[in-house]
């Protein structure tokens, strides 16, 4: 062989075997950088609070910053937009919640919901629960049906926006059961509580959390809650499920990133939250809300967005509701 082609070959092997050495290690490096994950809430909610215990722990397990950027708007619409745009390089992901899907089922949205994005990890699991004013006298789920179908459209529920879980949940309620319930959206959650407190409405779907104190006070009746089973936290109070079978709406909160997202990312940060959800002060916090840990491969968290979205596309066409209502 040609001494100068020997040298071009070797010279280029090397080079190869360089390159490819370089790009393991590159991958197997990842995190190098900071980490974006955005929250497409407003600072302070529940989303929120979660996203940041669990970004405190995930810079631990990572080695780099993991920086919360809340990207509130359009029900979290949002920051998903902002997350899909992003490179799809592991570097901006996003804390998100079930309000992804039913905001999916609502609305014309500049992204496809599933095709768009990488599944990484389910974080936990909660519900809502039902509670009215106690100037109704309805103290149980029966009763509230009763009286729904004795004078439709005379009780008032409230919601933090069309379209949001508080409302759906609803709208799936009055389906199951037969009701006719008038729907008053809010600007938020605190507002509606207020005019529930007050009495100017009569009932709504509220995260457990902040509705507890409440319930356990006397100042709201607790008639049931939406996870598939009695919730630890108000153990007294049934599913309702239990009344209308089949009833379920979780509220559950999970990481994503853009699609095409490196595999061995999705790996790397799917281990780093299992490890992290099973850590006795994660769990505490968690369990102050009334969350359930969860976990599990990409694969799950993906079957969830797709029945989910399905579930309230359904919702939404049926009831006809439409978003502005």
């Amino acid at each position: 062989m040609n001494p100068v082609r020997r040298m071009v070959i070797g010279c280029s092997m090397l080079f190869c075997g360089a390159w490819f050495g370089h790009a393991t290690v590159a991958a197997q490096a990842y995190p190098s950088q900071p980490i974006s994950m955005i929250v497409p809430f407003a600072p302070g909610g529940g989303t929120d609070m979660v996203a940041r215990t669990l970004a405190k722990k995930l810079a631990e397990h990572l080695g780099q910053p993991v920086v919360v950027e809340n990207r509130a708007g359009g029900g979290g619409a949002v920051g998903a937009e902002a997350l899909v745009r992003a490179k799809p390089d592991g570097y901006t992901l996003i804390f998100g919640a079930a309000s992804y899907a039913a905001n999916a089922a609502l609305h014309r949205l500049p992204y496809d919901p599933i095709e768009d994005i990488t599944p990484i990890a389910l974080v936990g699991e909660t519900g809502y629960v039902l509670v009215l004013n106690p100037g109704t006298g309805i103290t149980s789920m029966e009763a509230l049906i009763k009286e729904a179908k004795a004078n439709p459209g005379k009780l008032n529920y409230g919601s933090s926006g069309v379209g949001g879980l508080s409302h759906l949940g609803m709208v799936l309620f009055d389906m199951m059961a037969g009701t006719e319930m008038m729907h008053v959206p809010y600007k938020g959650t605190a507002p509606a509580m207020t005019d529930l407190l007050g009495g100017q409405i009569q009932l709504m779907l509220g995260s457990m959390p902040p509705m507890m104190p409440y319930a356990k006070q006397g100042q709201l009746n607790a008639v049931g809650v939406t996870t598939s089973e009695r919730a630890g936290s108000l153990p007294q109070v049934p599913a309702i499920g239990e009344v209308l079978p089949g009833y379920k709406v979780a509220l559950w909160y999970g990481v994503w990133g853009p699609r095409g997202l490196p595999t061995e990312v999705v790996e790397r940060v799917n281990r780093a939250i299992g490890e992290i959800i099973q850590q006795p002060d994660v769990q505490k916090v968690m369990a102050n809300d009334g969350l359930e840990p969860l976990g599990g491969p990409p694969e799950q968290f993906r079957t969830v967005l797709e029945q989910d979205i399905a579930k309230w596309k359904k919702v939404v066409q049926a009831s006809g509701v439409q978003a502005g209502q």
